[in-house]
């Protein structure tokens, strides 16, 4: 039986979106339906995608992330691209497109229940999420594995003053605390900058505005690991995996 790398109890603050449950894929879908209802004459996805970018920037600081945020977005590309007037009915339809996204059956990632199941008895474990709070409550309820958690904490923005907040609200110990996700940007920089860990799992479809080069791994206080699945976290935080065998991951 392989031993765990870190024999003492450690704190793990994970990501939801992309990391427990699939989420961006539904955002994806939203937008392909749209540039297909557009249809627009000489635009493509690519020149929407970027028209909508901007906006989506613009309006981060007023209306933050989310299905409600997404589906103003949503409109008012829409209506940049268009000049439609604000009373104009297909302006609902493109709403809708978003606001769909709310009821939207979604997908726990494989090997996550497992995962989390076999870590628990070993490690404090806090689900750390971003967005409007009423659509994460809303989420982490249907997702089945808010009990699994120790905490679950919603903010905003993720950034170092989330993490180091964690930190001091939760008494924990930086050097035992490992933020666990799939965005540089949200996840893994500001954790590290903030003097805690960080773990990456990248997911092939993590939102384009969150990509970002990880950065300061060799320079700030933390310690970095980089996975390729949730279900390598066994192999460094519990003695064997679910299934009873050993997994591999690439540590840095």
């Amino acid at each position: 039986m392989p031993s765990p790398v870190f024999h003492s109890r450690q704190h793990l603050l994970i990501d939801a979106d992309d990391t427990l449950w699939e989420n961006n894929i539904y955002f994806e879908q939203a937008f392909e339906e749209f540039v297909a209802f557009l249809n627009h004459e000489h635009l493509g996805a690519s020149d929407i995608q970027e028209v909508m970018d901007e906006l989506q920037l613009a309006n981060l600081a007023a209306h933050g992330y989310g299905a409600r945020a997404f589906a103003r977005s949503l409109k008012d590309t829409f209506r940049q691209i268009t000049g439609t007037p604000d009373d104009d009915p297909d302006l609902e339809i493109v709403e809708r497109l978003g606001l769909r996204i709310l009821d939207q059956e979604f997908e726990i990632i494989d090997g996550v229940i497992e995962t989390i199941v076999a870590l628990r008895p070993f490690h404090d474990l806090f689900m750390v999420t971003k967005g409007q709070e009423d659509e994460q409550r809303a989420k982490v309820a249907r997702s089945g594995v808010e009990e699994l958690f120790d905490a679950i904490l919603i903010s905003d923005e993720k950034n170092e003053a989330t993490y180091r907040s964690a930190v001091t609200e939760h008494r924990l110990d930086p050097a035992k605390t490992w933020m666990i996700g799939n965005t540089p940007r949200s996840d893994i920089n500001p954790a590290l900058r903030s003097g805690i860990n960080a773990i990456y799992i990248p997911h092939p479809r993590t939102w384009h505005l969150e990509v970002e080069p990880i950065t300061g791994a060799n320079s700030v206080p933390g310690k970095l690991l980089r996975l390729t699945s949730f279900r390598e976290l066994a192999e460094y935080f519990v003695a064997t995996t679910p299934e009873g065998g050993q997994l591999s991951g690439e540590s840095c």
